[in-house]
């Protein structure tokens, strides 16, 4: 069998489609993994064949097709369909590469994640299934409208009346944290995924203290999300634990002299570090607000990114995180949070009930008997 997954725009989007391909490769199906050009290290990291489609990236696609810059809506409709059509310019720019791969190897299935919405593209015009894989517990249907608009043009390109729907939806969000209108799935266990470094003895021992881990995900940079990990940091940094910065190498010494000095900072591989954590606080990303789950870890989310805020308030509703909106990001707001949540032990016990529950689900080892199935 020969699986074609197709990746979005940054390494936080691959993580959660890697435990499914490397399973499939080492069940010996012949994958692929084709995206950005920006992602091929994190691909190629894994073990995984990588295939660059674009060497353009997603800050290219904050203008139309004509090149002008689009200013992001207020109104949370207008940002919906905003980031689906930024979504559905990235996939455009994706699908001439695609098409230019699959003339020389043809997939028997294409397995894209959520918002990688050059995957279906691709597999109705190969009249083969398409596989849906989400990435984190649920996007607003209208990004997935405007960037099948946005897409109007290489759809009819290539024959499609519409966008092609998915053949199986694999998702790896926890039944109880499914939202009630949740199409029918194929339910996996979420696998945390990172790019790994050399383990040290820190990584999976502790000490006395609360173990906290902070982190605005994978993809800041001094200009994207660098302000609000400072703030995170330097909030949690006034309470009596051990703190731990999860950040990218890149910007970490730019970090460094703005935190405590006590404080570690730096890439930390959290299917290692996240295992011995007390709490986590973030921005309310899918991978990490996920690991948290699968690791029993009671969780402090701030959800800047308003697509996130569903899932967000699912969890909190549940009892197994303590939400801020961004407009309540108060150092003192974050700071009488994390007391609340180390202080009240129901919040690990929230957490771990759902980590019992995603162990449950089916692996990707067994997942990958129901791809072959489809493709047969």
């Amino acid at each position: 069998m020969k699986l074609l997954f197709v990746a979005g725009g940054s390494g936080g989007v691959v993580f959660a489609i890697t435990p499914l391909a490397v399973a499939a490769r080492v069940a010996g199906h012949e994958v692929y993994v084709a995206g950005p050009e920006n992602v091929a290290s994190t691909v190629t990291s894994a073990g995984l064949p990588f295939v660059a489609v674009t060497d353009r990236t997603m800050p290219d696609f904050l203008a139309d097709r004509q090149g002008n810059k689009v200013e992001v809506p207020k109104d949370l409709h207008e940002r919906f369909i905003f980031n689906g059509r930024i979504m559905g310019r990235f996939a455009a720019a994706c699908v001439p590469g695609l098409l230019e791969l699959v003339e020389r190897w043809r997939p028997d299935v294409v397995v894209g994640g959520a918002l990688s919405f050059a995957a279906p593209v691709i597999a109705g015009h190969l009249g083969v299934p398409f596989v849906r894989h989400a990435i984190d517990m649920g996007e607003p249907r209208t990004i997935d409208l405007a960037a099948a608009a946005e897409l109007g043009v290489e759809l009819e390109q290539l024959g499609l009346h519409d966008m092609p729907r998915p053949d199986l939806f694999i998702d790896i969000c926890p039944p109880t944290m499914r939202r009630a209108d949740a199409p029918a799935a194929q339910l996996m266990r979420y696998v945390p995924f990172v790019t790994q470094r050399q383990v040290e003895p820190w990584m999976y021992t502790k000490g006395d203290k609360p173990r906290v881990l902070v982190t605005a995900g994978s993809r800041v940079t001094k200009e994207f999300d660098f302000d609000i990990l400072v703030q995170l940091g330097n909030g949690v940094a006034e309470l009596d634990v051990e703190l731990l910065i999860a950040a990218p190498e890149a910007i970490s010494e730019e970090l460094r002299p703005l935190l405590p000095e006590q404080v570690r900072v730096g890439w930390m591989p959290l299917d290692v570090v996240g295992r011995t954590c007390d709490l986590y606080v973030h921005h309310a990303g899918g991978n990490t607000m996920l690991a948290g789950m699968a690791y029993g870890v009671p969780q402090v989310l701030i959800p800047y990114l308003p697509y996130v805020v569903d899932y967000t308030s699912r969890l909190a509703e549940f009892g197994a995180a303590k939400m801020l909106t961004p407009e309540q990001d108060s150092t003192e707001n974050i700071v009488a949070a994390c007391r609340e949540v180390l202080g009240d032990p129901s919040y690990a016990e929230r957490a771990r009930e759902l980590s019992r529950e995603m162990s449950a689900q089916p692996g990707p080892s067994e997942i990958v008997g129901v791809l072959e199935k489809l493709a047969a």
